[in-house]
């Protein structure tokens, strides 16, 4: 399977459905947003006589890209889904807080940090304030903000706040595939922005692809798993479904295994438990893979 195995990656919002990866990704990969277009995609390899491994393109803040994938997947006739494999996603948010720090220890500690990303739903928003409160925890730049491509606050009034509040060099790390477009002057009393380039380089970029891709090849054959069934539990605990009015607490097993039924798939280099972990315990999985 792996010899004549053709690449997929399957793209959300974080990487602009497709036009994030322009260049960046070996030519013979496919770039696809999901839906129609993967399932085409699929039957076009499956037409040349390829099996397909299809690898959800984010970095943790969009679990619903996986189920989504998923979904397309298991939808696909018998023969030619007997041919395709689902890989664990490209990143999880901590492989996100990881290369965010990474980023961050090449600018200069005087600066402040505004990650910025495209936006997202108000639950992927969300998360990218907790990743960022992470990165400043964990790193040594004591003003880091938030700014969304698309969304409230954008960059430019990212920018605002961070003079505001009292910086005079800004920073933009991208929470995305592409870097985001560094704001134009807001006056000569500005500060000075600039941003950190590309959160993952071209090569670091195809290596992790296909590191994605020889997992879900060795799962398969030693295992038989082709990581559709894990995929359609990813957003489980996303959004609205993991939310609890005023006065119900989490009463299905948080921090107590996995005894309720609830299922937590982790990417590679996860050795946390469960997905939702405190600062404290994220700071430890974090050092591990910066």
């Amino acid at each position: 399977m792996a010899e004549r195995c053709a690449v997929i990656a399957v793209c959300g919002h974080e990487a602009g459905y497709g036009r994030a990866l322009e260049g960046l990704v070996d030519p013979g990969v496919s770039v696809v947003p999901s839906g129609r277009e993967l399932f085409r995609s699929i039957s076009a390899h499956r037409r040349r006589g390829q099996d397909a491994a299809v690898v959800p393109m984010t970095l943790g803040r969009d679990p619903e890209l996986v189920a989504d994938t998923a979904r397309t997947l298991r939808s696909v006739a018998g023969g030619d889904r007997a041919a395709t494999v689902l890989t664990e996603p490209f990143g999880t948010a901590q492989h996100l807080v990881g290369w965010l720090r990474a980023a961050a220890g090449r600018v200069p500690g005087d600066s402040a940090l505004l990650v910025t990303a495209p936006s997202g739903d108000p639950f992927e928003d969300a998360e990218l304030y907790r990743i960022a409160a992470l990165v400043r925890r964990y790193g040594r730049h004591a003003l880091v903000e938030v700014a969304f491509t698309g969304g409230d606050p954008d960059p430019a009034e990212g920018v605002r706040r961070c003079r505001l509040l009292g910086a005079e060099h800004v920073t933009l790390l991208p929470g995305g595939f592409a870097p985001p477009e560094v704001p134009g002057p807001a006056g000569r009393a500005g500060p000075v922005v600039d941003s950190a380039g590309p959160l993952v380089s071209a090569s670091a970029l195809r290596r992790v692809l296909a590191e994605r891709v020889a997992d879900a090849l060795r799962r398969r054959h030693e295992h038989g798993d082709d990581g559709i069934a894990a995929g359609l539990t990813a957003a489980d605990n996303h959004g609205h479904s993991h939310t609890h009015p005023p006065g119900e607490g989490h009463d299905h097993g948080h921090g107590h295994g996995h005894g309720s039924g609830h299922h937590h798939p982790h990417g590679p280099g996860h050795p946390h438990p469960h997905p939702h972990p405190s600062a404290d315990g994220a700071g430890q999985v974090i050092r591990s893979i910066a």
